[in-house]
């Protein structure tokens, strides 16, 4: 019998027990597999974690992203729990004004410009539609100031309406010291003092003139923000542009010269921010027209001019119709895609030339 055969057939069986293992004593085999196995868990449930957070995150984008409803004045307007008089004059214009800037801190998500986390971060047409309601809050609130609680050119101004303009008029996008939210709340809190002191029947040092030159000034401050918006949405095409700057006044002069025609365009990815923003800021002003033709309803009886009010607020509905596509669409000219900030501008510079004519109106003796 040949030694070697058996040997070899030792050799097969496997390694001497009594040898150490080359990775360690305890060492098995069985150790590799517990730990790739415990590694591939982890792995699989962080996946999990991060997948239920971006479904979240995105139904919440969703949810967020849903434009509030119009509001009705009058209930607007008794739910704030003033004490007073409500039938006084300027009263149902305030509320309403104090009820615009709530809903901009109150609405779902509440306010979302300055957000830094997810969804927040990620979405941009809300923030746009706050800038657009923001405008015309800040723009009725240093009316308020100037104008409306004011009976002449050398009267003193109301020291809480001096502070809310202040508080409206904070950095838009502030996180944190102070934070924005903040600062506009406490731009209601003292909208709403002048609220109270307005109600207060024993007291008068506070006051709203529904006088027609107030109306005008207000007028002429939402005249200008319409032609400026209507003016970006028709720039989404883009169309060239003779320079009128100087137009009627010969001896007219100005700062630089500028190009006799240029084109003008609004870039590709701000023609959502542009359409939403000017969804905002008509949102919030039909709110404060209704109200107006309530707290001006002598004025504008007087001329004639509360059918004029009225056929404004028509022309500024349909910018409020839902937009049924999942984007903004941007055709050109005549073609086959819609071209919604072009629709969007037709109904604002209807609305435009409404208050031009009312303000014409109101300007006659």
């Amino acid at each position: 019998m040949n030694w070697k055969f058996w040997q070899r057939r030792d050799d097969t069986i496997g390694p001497d027990p009594t040898e150490a293992h080359p990775l360690g004593e305890g060492f098995s085999s069985g150790d590799t597999a517990g730990g790739d196995s415990s590694a591939s868990g982890l792995f699989k449930g962080m996946i999990t974690v991060a997948a239920i957070y971006l479904l979240a995150a995105l139904a919440l984008g969703i949810w967020w992203s849903q434009e509030p409803d119009r509001f009705d004045i009058e209930t607007a307007a008794r739910e704030l729990g003033q004490s007073g008089d409500t039938n006084v004059t300027g009263y149902l214009t305030t509320a309403t004004t104090i009820t615009v800037a709530k809903t901009l801190l109150e609405k779902p998500g509440g306010y979302l410009t300055n957000d830094l986390f997810a969804p927040g971060i990620w979405l941009d047409n809300m923030p746009s539609w706050e800038m657009g309601a923001l405008t015309m809050l800040r723009d009725t609130t240093r009316v308020y100031r100037n104008d409306f609680s004011r009976s002449q050119s050398q009267s003193a101004e109301n020291p809480n309406l001096a502070e809310a303009e202040g508080k409206f008029f904070f950095d838009n996008n502030s996180w944190f010291l102070p934070d924005t939210e903040g600062e506009y709340k406490a731009g209601i809190v003292y909208f709403q003092n002048y609220l109270g002191q307005l109600s207060d029947q024993s007291a008068n040092d506070a006051q709203f003139y529904a006088r027609s030159d107030n109306l005008q000034a207000w007028l002429a401050a939402m005249d200008t923000r319409l032609g400026s918006l209507s003016q970006r949405l028709s720039a989404s095409v883009g169309k060239r542009q003779l320079d009128t700057s100087l137009a009627g006044d010969a001896n007219a002069s100005q700062s630089t010269a500028t190009p006799a025609e240029q084109m003008v365009q609004t870039p590709w990815l701000e023609i959502d921010n542009v359409f939403y923003e000017a969804r905002g800021f008509t949102w919030a002003l039909l709110h404060v027209l209704e109200a107006v033709e309530n707290d001006f309803g002598e004025v504008l009886d007087k001329k004639a001019a509360r059918v004029s009010v009225r056929q404004i607020i028509r022309e500024l509905e349909p910018t409020q119709e839902t937009l049924w596509s999942p984007m903004v669409l941007n055709g050109d000219g005549f073609g086959l895609v819609s071209n919604h900030s072009l629709i969007m501008a037709s109904h604002i510079s209807r609305a435009n030339a409404a208050i031009i004519d009312l303000r014409a109106l109101l300007a006659q003796g």
